[in-house]
């Protein structure tokens, strides 16, 4: 028998495209390393989810159970995924017995994002890993004082974070006396082939414009969990290299919407094109390539965080051209992968992809072979248990 594994994250609650892809990645991945791997999700530490048809997030799970039920029996894990609705102790994939049986034999656990917190009956005797990806965002509010995370995160054995910088002199980021260990997105790369690149193809990214309520304090700077603020330097950007961007963005105010419109942006809703996880492959694959922001906490502090959604694009044989959240310390950048600091530099960035394609493709998923391949991710961070 196998050993097994539980990947506990965040899908039935959002079931969208690019979570879908991130999850599965890590299972695709661990199954290629031999583990028998389970995917996992409780309302235990919240409990709405999100339904894209109805546009509304509530107590019913029922979109997000078909939608896991279906993404994931299309890829070998149809028996292998459980839901637990906590408040009404009801089961969606495997029974109740079945998920005891599978955390009584499970070697690993393994809690991606933070959305879950597994009871100590469960976490006894397993070796408990802690990936965060939510760099910088999950430090500062460790350093603010918050006693109820701090108390999460020591329930494990290794903690891992996508911020590959933190804990490093070349990073502000306050690590605390935590052992963060650094990891990225792991990335099956034959669900990503390269398609011939369109004449017409747009520069594209798929992603949220403004999230509030989640701007935090580091010695009395206040840093911003937010995009816009960072989307604003960019404005003149269609105007300044005569390419076309098309981006999937939720960008609800009306005046923002105008400013991107008239500047020469095309926007689409990212619900729309992220309820189905096809879709969503199809809108990278069809790209020139991928121009994006990075959020001001991770720019300002240098955590060195870079996107799961890039690294798809990167996959795609679609080049990249980023804001540096000084990611460049530990990914190559010049070809295929680009970073920017300032619009000159996106400018000279998006004009340099534009006049040789091919080059910057084949070079995208080079960096995509070389450095986020699910196997090599994986094996590196399971080393380390």
């Amino acid at each position: 028998m196998r050993d097994r594994i539980v990947y506990a994250g965040y899908l039935v609650r959002c079931p969208l495209g690019g979570y879908a892809w991130q999850v599965l990645h890590y299972l695709t991945g661990l199954r290629a390393l031999g583990w028998d791997v389970f995917f996992y999700e409780d309302t235990g530490h919240a409990e709405h989810a999100f339904d894209p048809e109805r546009g509304l997030s509530d107590v019913d799970y029922g979109y997000g159970c078909r939608f896991v039920e279906s993404f994931l029996g299309r890829h070998g894990f149809g028996d292998r995924w459980v839901f637990h609705d906590v408040r009404r102790d009801a089961y969606a994939g495997l029974d109740r017995d079945a998920t005891e049986q599978l955390f009584r034999e499970a070697r690993v656990l393994v809690n991606a994002g933070g959305v879950h917190r597994f009871a100590p009956d469960r976490r006894r005797g397993k070796t408990c890993v802690y990936i965060d990806m939510d760099p910088a965002f999950t430090q500062l509010r460790l350093a603010g004082g918050d006693a109820q995370l701090d108390e999460l995160l020591r329930e494990h054995d290794r903690l891992f974070t996508f911020g590959e910088n933190i804990g490093t002199p070349r990073c502000t980021v306050p690590s605390g006396l935590l052992d963060w260990r650094p990891t990225r997105q792991p990335v099956t790369l034959e669900y990503w082939p390269v398609e011939p690149l369109r004449d017409d193809a747009a520069f594209t990214t798929i992603g949220r414009w403004d999230s509030g309520g989640r701007d935090v304090e580091l010695d009395g700077q206040l840093y911003t969990w937010r995009k816009r603020t960072e989307w604003q330097k960019l404005m003149d950007l269609p105007a300044r290299t005569g390419a076309r961007f098309d981006i999937a963005m939720d960008v609800h105010d009306a005046a923002d919407r105008a400013q991107l419109l008239a500047s020469g942006w095309q926007v689409r809703d990212p619900v729309a094109l992220s309820a189905d996880p096809d879709a969503y492959r199809r809108f990278i694959q069809g790209s020139a390539g991928e121009v994006s922001t990075a959020k001001d906490v991770n720019v300002r502090l240098r955590s060195g965080w870079f996107s799961d959604r890039s690294a798809c694009y990167l996959a795609a044989g679609r080049p990249v051209i980023v804001q540096d959240t000084a990611f460049d310390d530990v990914l190559p950048t010049g070809e295929g992968l680009l970073s920017f600091r300032t619009l000159d530099e996106a400018v000279a960035a998006v004009t340099a992809v534009t006049a040789d394609p091919v080059r910057h493709g084949r070079a995208a998923r080079a960096v995509a072979e070389s450095f986020f391949a699910a196997p090599d991710v994986l094996s590196a961070l399971l080393a380390q248990l």
